[in-house]
């Protein structure tokens, strides 16, 4: 499939790059610093690194599949094209959906906290609710239109880029390098347990290849915004985790969790510096939850038109497509009645999965993308070796989180099967192999 310039697509490059930074920055720096500390210590910028390369890997992998595969169904397409429109697609598919809804969860809910210690003194109450009103004001605008999605995007990533690049200036050059000291690190095991944590803060760049049914020429212009939105993101995790772990110590961090970066601009630049780190965490998580709810729309369109979901995912009820709606009520109900670290260690995991899925397919599409095949064998290792990591570390001490991890898998699975079986009745009992009425659909 070659894409050509499309009028009326008004996305540019760095419109999509914005809407994977804005997703990546808003989980990683303000969500999981107090969580990789935990366990990185102060070592989590080279967790940061590790991860940012892992990810690297893959955006090589979905730069090359969306530039040869650029549709609105983003890596689900890719999905789809390396297994058929069979069951693996489709579990994969549901999984996505549940790890776009767990990311967005994650990332309201840090706004909940951050706002909460506003107006109502940290109150967890009110975290919650003002988590849950964030993702109902965003699905508002998300129902509006990408052009919209894209605008508010660019104006949020650009003004928290520019504070966080002020803030990473001023920290570094004042900090003490005795707090970063190698003596200091953890284990090695224990850094890299800690990739699998921070592997989620760059979930958001998969968010960009839905970008591609927006962008005038996605063949050329969507592996650069991938790379652009992976670079950036890298660069100021490393700089970001830097300048907080060489002011507070790791057990402070720990301590200040969510709001360890706004404790950290203190000593440089006092109450002021508290503030404004503050209203940069609120205008991050809001951009990140913004771009996390943006491809709940295509999506589910796209995987709806190819009987992938049931047909009323491909509908609307007024304004709001329903895919939309779905995905954010599943995540309002992640907000409620789940803690922050639980929500980051299943999506990490599901995540995890669905991106090892879509490069095991890619082998079987290599040379028609002209993807280097050695460099998606070390994507595939580094990922799977993360997710090994992961569930023989972080999981193993959250049985919680592993039952739940368990229960999504299982989920998606027990969906897609009984969709499956429910569509291919519906086929043959109109007797000539295709979806009835709405379900009328044509595979890719």
């Amino acid at each position: 499939m070659v894409a050509s310039e499309t009028p009326g697509k008004r996305m540019t490059v760095m419109q999509a790059t914005f809407i994977g930074v804005g997703s990546m920055v808003g989980a990683g720096i303000f969500a999981l610093l107090g969580a990789a500390g935990d366990v990185a210590g102060s070592a989590v910028w080279l967790s940061f690194l590790i991860a940012g390369a892992i990810a690297g890997l893959q955006g090589y992998s979905f730069a090359k599949l969306g530039s040869t595969y650029p549709t609105g169904g983003g890596l689900l397409t890719y999905l789809s094209r390396g297994f058929g429109e069979g069951h693996i697609a489709g579990i994969g598919a549901w999984l996505f959906f549940t790890a776009g809804s767990i990311v967005v969860a994650m990332i309201a809910a840090s706004f909940g906290g951050y706002a909460s210690s506003v107006v109502a003194g940290g109150d967890p109450g009110w975290g919650k609710a003002l988590g849950v009103l964030l993702i109902v004001v965003m699905t508002g605008l998300n129902a509006i239109g990408s052009s919209a999605v894209a605008r508010v995007q660019s104006v949020l990533v650009t003004v928290v880029l520019c504070i966080l690049v002020v803030f990473a200036a001023v920290t570094i050059a004042n900090w003490n390098p005795e707090l970063l000291a190698p003596s200091g690190y953890p284990g090695v095991q224990e850094i890299i347990a800690s990739v699998a944590l921070t592997f989620f803060a760059f979930l958001g760049f998969g968010v960009i290849t839905f970008t591609a049914k927006d962008l005038p020429n996605p063949t050329r212009q969507l592996p650069k915004a991938i790379y652009l939105a992976l670079a950036i993101a890298t660069t100021v995790y490393v700089a970001v985790s830097l300048g907080v772990f060489g002011t507070l110590t790791a057990e402070q961090v720990v301590e200040y969790g969510t709001t360890a970066i706004a404790e950290a601009a203190k000593p440089t630049l006092g109450e002021a510096g508290y503030v404004l780190m503050v209203i940069t965490a609120l205008l991050s998580t809001t951009g990140a939850v913004n771009a996390g709810l943006y491809p709940s729309i295509g999506m589910t369109r796209n995987l709806a038109s190819i009987g992938q979901f049931p047909p009323v995912f491909g509908r609307s009820i007024g304004r709001f497509p329903v895919g939309l709606l779905v995905m954010a009520a599943f995540a309002t109900v992640l907000v409620v009645g789940f803690d922050l670290t639980a929500i980051a260690s299943i999506g990490s995991a599901v995540a995890l999965i669905v991106f090892s899925t879509v490069t095991i397919g890619h082998f079987r599409l290599y040379r028609t993308t002209g993807a280097n095949l050695i460099v998606l064998v070390i994507a595939l290792i580094a990922t799977l070796g993360t997710l090994i990591v992961f569930c023989t570390t972080t999981l193993v001490n959250e049985p919680a989180t592993a039952i739940a991890l368990l229960a999504i898998v299982a989920l998606s699975v027990i969906i897609d099967l009984l969709w499956k079986s429910r569509r291919d009745a519906r086929r043959s009992h109109a007797g000539d192999g295709a979806p009835e009425g709405d379900d009328a659909s044509t595979g890719s």
